[in-house]
């Protein structure tokens, strides 16, 4: 019998014959790699990218997540029997008709279209999303050289940095611009400033909507809630500065909240890089869920049931692509969890772990 064991070591003693696709090698892929190669099945990995990790390669800075953590547990995989193919992007570099030996597809592709700020001004040069600023950054810190990247040199060193956008992406984005030593580094937040301290109508265990501070705020960054871009303005091609107007947020008697621009509230900041880290709207629609034929909700996601499978018998998919942008430790857990469901497809039962709460499929 195959092995239900959840640590890391050398391949399981017997395999099933059954082979296993993920597509994405973010922290949903290499979760679901990871368990579906200790339930026996022989598993590969396919990514677009030149490197393994998604997400915590590329997205997340080095001062945040060491790479040598990522090839550390990587090179484990490897050990263990998992294969990893880089430089494919399936549905475009090769259709997914190819995965013809694989019983099962996973799709981990994440959650990677950004959300944009269509205002006047936009297409200057100089206003750039935070995934491909902290990209770049990335790719440089590993080594490549400036001239190998594809696409230009984007640096905050000597300018006048707005972040725009609150969240974990703005706050890389912060704490990146401060070591390439930007002039001043300013953050808005379309949402008013959150109290310190839970609310008395979000008690435990509700999630809190209240202030946090990273270690990138604390750094060094003027941060203004209650803001709203209205438009950039350039110099030639190039942004300069941006004009704002302060927002607040009214409840009518319905219990219906609306935005509202305050009036004589518009300002002006200079700006010589903007960053848009405002979200991801979900998985980018062509490539392998046009050439699978997917399905998506109504929040642009790829539609599975409660056992992670899509509306294609096989084909399931996991993490930000399935559930929307959230946190990593939610990619893992859906990972995992995918991981649990694929194994009882292709062997009728399983003995991975789960967190519950998973119908099971039936042969």
């Amino acid at each position: 019998m195959p092995s239900n064991r959840v640590g890391l070591g050398p391949p399981p003693r017997q395999r099933t014959g059954k082979a296993v696709s993920i597509i994405g090698s973010g922290p949903s892929g290499l979760a679901c790699a990871q368990q579906l190669n200790h339930a026996g099945h022989t598993v590969t990995v396919f990514e677009k990218a030149d490197r393994i990790g998604g997400l915590l390669r590329y997205g997340i800075p080095d001062f945040k997540l060491e790479k040598w953590v990522l090839d550390r547990r990587l090179d484990l995989m490897r050990q263990e029997g998992i294969q990893f193919k880089t430089g494919i992007n399936v549905g475009i570099d090769m259709p997914a008709s190819n995965l013809t030996a694989s019983e099962a597809v996973v799709i981990c592709t994440g959650a990677t279209v950004p959300r944009d700020l269509p205002i006047p001004g936009r297409d200057l040069k100089g206003v750039h999303f935070a995934m491909d600023f902290l990209t770049h950054q990335n790719r440089l810190t590993a080594g490549e050289e400036p001239a190998a990247l594809d696409q230009p040199m984007i640096s905050a060193k000597g300018q006048h940095v707005i972040v725009i956008g609150g969240g974990d992406t703005g706050s890389d984005c912060i704490g990146t611009s401060i070591r390439q030593r930007a002039k001043s580094v300013t953050n808005f937040e379309l949402f008013p400033k959150p109290s310190v301290d839970r609310t008395d109508d979000q008690p435990w265990p509700f999630w809190p909507v209240k202030l946090r501070t990273s270690s990138s705020h604390e750094e060094g960054c003027e941060r203004q809630w209650g803001i709203l871009t209205k438009a950039f303005i350039g110099d030639g091609d190039r942004v300069v500065k941006l004009t704002t107007v302060d927002v607040e947020f009214v409840t009518d008697g319905q219990g219906r909240t609306e935005m509202r621009e305050v009036d004589d509230s518009v300002r002006q900041w200079p700006a010589d890089l903007v960053l848009l880290a405002m979200g991801f709207t979900g998985p980018e629609p062509g490539a392998v869920v046009t050439d699978c034929g997917l399905k998506l909700d109504d929040r642009g996601n790829i539609q599975t049931d409660r056992n992670y499978m899509s509306n294609v018998p096989g084909i399931f998919a996991a993490g930000d692509a399935n559930r929307g942008q959230s946190l990593i430790v939610w990619a893992i857990s859906e990972g995992r969890e995918a991981a649990r469901c694929v194994d009882a497809y292709l062997m009728g039962t399983t003995v991975l772990p789960s967190k519950g709460g998973i119908d099971l499929p039936k042969n």
